[in-house]
């Protein structure tokens, strides 16, 4: 602006130069006596250890492109829990089941914070969702609708029929492949997408000839990149302004503007009265009931409806991809697990071509491969972010109010304190285990724990446990000719969720012939 105002009579060039630089050192000066007074505090404050900060960015250089094994790396030298310097953020980081046992049982409300994302203020309608809202009569409120109405045990059951019928699509679309090769992980997303879609809306897009589904599928994806990106507002609050330079913020609005638009068709077509309705309630239609309930504590908005839904697709859509494509991953590099699993599944439903959900009860091994995939491949391997909103004492470190707060989830998962073999891939050590993956047991958190922990465990688990059980009944699996176990593509891409880097591109030969296609 400056620049500009020189070229139309304004200041000489020289000047709005100088003034440029003044500004410019101001600002660093700043930053270096904040990063001074910053540590000062920290002695004072007994915080955990950490490693050296550099001025005005702190530790952000050490993050890299994969923040979680980075922060593992800097935890086998400073310790289960550290402190670091994230651009302007104080920040702890939680590494091991222990301390995130005692933070959890004794500071669960004080942890129970959530700073205010930059990109999560676009996406979730100024964060009015269960996942970003920032804790108080809001959250709790909107988080005792979705436990009580839309994510209960009979509303999950309820939507057993959709979960059935959008299985026995996966496998006809992965039939029609054969003998080819198949993009698993595209079907997989297909197959993730139309389950919450119909759950949601009542209807799927895709069988319909619309352009809805493949557009939405779109949205989801780049939703996640940008809110597990670097958004520098979020470590640099009084750089938020940069957010209109890089074309961060036009990128949001954009989207946001697709997704406002998406969930406004959906609404006004279930608002429509002459709409007939299916045999059970989708959950739009929950929640457009309950908005006109008079007895609700807070009322609920349009825009707190749409918040709601973007969070259960942007949770159900991605855990059941991740955690299916990397299973499906782990047992093609583990045949003899494979074929264990196989064995139990197709023992247990015989000769019936399709698994039914009352099978699933029998299923004991298959059970233990999907608890250890959740153990190596967490969906979210770095928890969302946490703030604290009260002075804590944690591990005799004490911890002011309006710290960040990470738990390594992937970290805590392959502890050798805590896990025999913590990288290999052995579903036996959950035989006989009462280990689950509700929160109760620190050593195994892929959904979280304390007030945060996922709502949706048991819906993600039950659709995850009938389609891995399906494709283990339904196809002998193999890798394409000329790919060996030793060179798939292991790599990952960090985003919310953790997402391989390419597709599994497969074989798969129906175990009972053509005929599978009629299931």
């Amino acid at each position: 602006m400056a620049l500009f105002t020189c070229c139309n009579g304004g200041l000489p060039l020289q000047t709005t130069l100088l003034s440029f630089i003044v500004v410019i050192t101001l600002f660093v000066v700043f930053k270096l006596l904040n990063s001074i007074f910053y540590a000062q505090s920290r002695t004072k404050l007994d915080l955990p250890p950490g490693p050296p900060k550099l001025p005005i960015i702190g530790n952000l250089h050490q993050l890299g492109n994969q923040p979680h094994l980075s922060l593992h790396q800097l935890s086998k030298n400073f310790g289960p829990i550290f402190h670091l310097k994230l651009g302007e953020i104080p920040t702890v980081v939680i590494s091991s089941a222990k301390v995130a046992k005692e933070a959890f049982k004794n500071h669960d409300i004080s942890l129970s914070g959530r700073p205010q994302l930059y990109p999560a203020k676009y996406i979730f309608y100024n964060c009015t969702d269960i996942a970003f809202a920032p804790y108080g009569p809001y959250w709790r409120h909107v988080r005792k609708i979705c436990i009580l109405e839309l994510l209960n045990t009979k509303r999950v059951q309820s939507f057993s029929l959709v979960r059935e019928e959008e299985v026995a699509k996966l496998v006809r679309h992965i039939a029609e492949g054969h003998p080819g090769t198949i993009n698993l992980t595209k079907k997989l997303g297909h197959f993730a997408n139309d389950v919450v879609r119909r759950a949601a809306f009542g209807r799927c897009f895709s069988e319909e000839g619309e352009d809805d589904g493949e557009e939405f599928h779109e949205m989801l994806a780049e939703s996640q990149v940008l809110l597990g990106g670097f958004s520098v507002g979020d470590y640099f609050p009084s750089m938020e302004w940069i957010h209109t330079v890089t074309g961060m913020k036009g990128k949001l609005e954009r989207l946001s503007r697709r997704f406002d638009r998406f969930f406004d068709r959906m609404i006004e077509e279930h608002m429509n009265h002459t709409r007939v309705r299916g045999d059970h309630k989708d959950l739009i239609d929950v929640l457009l009931d309950l908005q006109k309930t008079a007895s609700l504590e807070i009322p609920l908005t349009m825009e707190n409806i749409k918040a709601i839904i973007m969070d259960m697709f942007g949770a159900g859509t991605d855990s059941t991809l991740v955690a299916l494509d990397w299973g499906m991953t782990e047992l093609l590099l583990n045949p003899n697990v494979m074929q264990k699993a196989q064995i139990e599944v197709r023992r247990v439903v015989g000769e019936r071509r399709t698994v039914l959900e009352s099978d699933l009860t029998q299923l004991d091994y298959l059970k233990s491969v999907i608890k250890e995939i959740l153990r190596l491949h967490p969906p979210v391997p770095l928890s969302l972010p946490r703030e604290s909103m009260d002075d804590i004492t944690i591990d005799g470190y004490r911890i002011p109010a309006k710290m960040r707060f990470f738990i390594n989830v992937w970290a805590i998962a392959r502890d050798p304190d805590t896990w025999e073999s913590p990288e290999a891939f052995k579903p036996e050590r959950f035989i006989g285990s009462s280990i689950d993956s509700r929160g109760q047991h620190f050593e195994f958190i892929p959904f979280g724990a304390g007030r945060r922990v996922c709502p949706a465990i048991t819906f993600g688990t039950a659709t995850i446990e009938l389609a891995l059980a399906q494709l283990l009944h339904s196809f002998d699996w193999e890798l394409p000719p000329g790919v060996t176990a030793q060179n798939v593509d292991l790599s990952e891409v960090f985003g919310i969720t953790m997402r391989r880097s390419s597709d599994l591109i497969v074989l798969a030969k129906p175990h009972f012939g053509c005929n599978i296609q009629r299931l």
